[in-house]
């Protein structure tokens, strides 16, 4: 039976709002922080919100950013939620259903998708559990691909990022209203999602904005200009016109977006081909999030950051690709990258009858998630910074076409951060018969964080503890593999002297 619902009514600075609550929770949907950015607002920082008379609904999730279902299998793991509208810049808020003048925790969401997909409306973000518990989650929706990630020559950089500084301000100014606290505000992130909380992390009035961060397997580092443009240079050249903020406004949406689908076609975050990522230059991305990080930017802030054991199994499993390594790309790949043998061979001693496809999703994962999540922690350490490390090792057990199992793959994790492992929709990603302990116990240590600014386990310091969620007992490793990970940043740090290159993202065979 259906939970009764009931009308919530909340007046902010813009108008009034009406969403629904039951159960003890009352939900938001479809909440306005930036004016729609399109029109004259297209590829223009985010502008303030237009006040509205009379009560808006909010009790459907607003409109999304334009975008397309992920392809093939992926599509049946990875759900696409797709709302039409031009007010994208909106947020859902899940919050204690009692007296506003409360002063919760506030945990804010960014999700993940590769910068061109992924929405507040997908149930795996569903905040219900954090708001029974007294924490209001605020799930952000941001522009998204083109429209947030482009390079143009009159443009501002990095729009999407701009959206959820917006975002994280219109929290700080309208939280209270809701039962927030907005001196008390978690930043989180999954995927891109935790590289535009790193981001935002590193910036240096980050302070001014959220207490503490969460980043789940995000990769930390942006790219000069002179990369993160090849997509929107590719779009133009596709689409026969400038790469200025005119000639990409004059496209519309649609077409902007089949034009994105046709230059980004077969690739993704582990293979090669371009791919959209922040920019390094100006307010917004001063320098490499991963520099600035370590550096000590932002060393005042806790930070709670991890990685799944087997990120690359997302891409390799459902497509088949684990299989179609051979020996012989693993050699290639190799050769092409400048990696020593001896790198190759610590990985495939550590993984006895491992596929090539395994060793070298193993190493891509380091590369690109792993490594550089302890090479921050190493830094934050030295300016005597807070900082915990995780690392899920939960194997799902679902099976792709050809009988390999999804194992403990790139958002797994997502359902059990949010307790919402054992809902019909997690079961493409976690199976039907989810460990409800390895729910209880992540939802809990993430409860923990958010609460008070300290995780339940070991601080990063010399003995370099890691939190393990394995389903089991949950240990504390002390340097996991440290010696694959010691090689590999001696590999990458003489690749980037060489190349005067920032550190990035590796390129795997299609």
């Amino acid at each position: 039976m259906a939970a009764e619902t009931a009308a919530r009514r909340i007046d902010l600075p813009a108008g009034t709002i009406e969403g629904r609550a039951a159960d003890g929770v009352a939900v938001f949907r479809g909440v306005p922080y930036a004016a729609a950015p399109f029109g004259e607002n297209r590829f223009r920082a985010p502008q303030p919100v237009e006040p509205w008379d009379g009560i808006r609904d909010a009790t459907v999730f607003g409109a999304t950013s334009p975008q397309t279902p992920y392809p093939g299998p992926l599509g049946a793991i990875l759900p696409t939620s797709e709302i039409a509208g031009t007010d994208i810049l909106n947020l859902a808020v899940w919050a204690p259903d009692e007296d506003p003048a409360g002063s919760h925790p506030v945990f804010v969401w960014i999700h993940g998708g590769g910068l061109t997909r992924g929405a507040n409306s997908l149930d795996a973000y569903d905040g219900t559990r954090f708001a029974e518990q007294g924490v209001i989650v605020v799930a952000v929706n941001y522009r998204l691909g083109a429209e947030g990630f482009s390079v143009l020559d009159d443009a501002p950089r990095n729009l999407g990022l701009a959206d959820l500084r917006a975002a994280l301000e219109w929290v700080r100014e309208n939280i209270a209203a809701f039962g927030g606290d907005p001196a008390d505000v978690t930043v989180g992130g999954q995927s891109a999602g935790g590289a535009l909380t790193a981001a935002l992390l590193a910036m240096p009035d980050a302070e001014t904005l959220f207490a503490r961060a969460i980043v789940q397997s995000g990769p930390l580092d942006a790219q000069p200009e002179s990369e993160a443009r090849r997509v929107t240079d590719a779009m133009a050249k596709h689409l026969g016109i400038a790469a200025t903020r005119e000639a990409f406004a004059a496209v519309t949406p649609e077409r902007l977006l089949e034009a994105q689908e046709h230059v980004l076609a077969g690739g993704s975050p582990l293979t090669s081909g371009p791919s959209f990522t922040l920019t390094i230059g100006g307010e917004l991305v001063p320098e490499n999030p991963r520099d600035a990080l370590r550096s000590g930017v932002s060393a005042n802030l806790p930070l709670l950051i991890g990685t799944t054991t087997e990120e690359y199994r997302l891409w390799f499993v459902p497509t088949g690709r684990l299989r179609k390594i051979s020996k012989l790309m693993l050699l290639g790949a190799r050769v092409a990258k400048r990696m020593p043998s001896s790198l190759v061979a610590a990985f495939r001693d550590a993984r006895p009858g491992a596929r090539p496809g395994e060793i070298l999703g193993a190493i891509v994962t380091e590369l690109i998630l792993r490594a550089p999540a302890q090479d921050v922690a190493d830094g934050r350490l030295t300016e005597d910074a807070a900082t915990w490390l995780y690392e899920f090792a939960w194997r799902s057990p679902v099976e792709s076409a050809d009988g390999d199992v999804l194992g403990a793959a790139h958002a797994v994790e997502i359902p059990f951060v949010f307790d919402n492992a054992e809902t019909t929709d997690a079961a493409p990603l976690v199976g039907e018969v989810p460990p409800r302990s390895l729910a209880r116990s992540m939802h809990a240590s993430w409860l923990t964080f958010i609460r008070s600014g300290r995780a339940d386990w070991a601080e990063w310091d010399a003995t370099r503890p890691v939190r393990v969620f394995d389903g089991a007992d949950d240990p504390i490793a002390l340097a996991p593999r440290d010696d694959e990970r010691r090689a590999l940043l001696k590999w990458e740090a003489g690749r980037g002297a060489a190349s005067g290159t920032s550190r990035g993202a590796a390129e795997v065979p299609a």
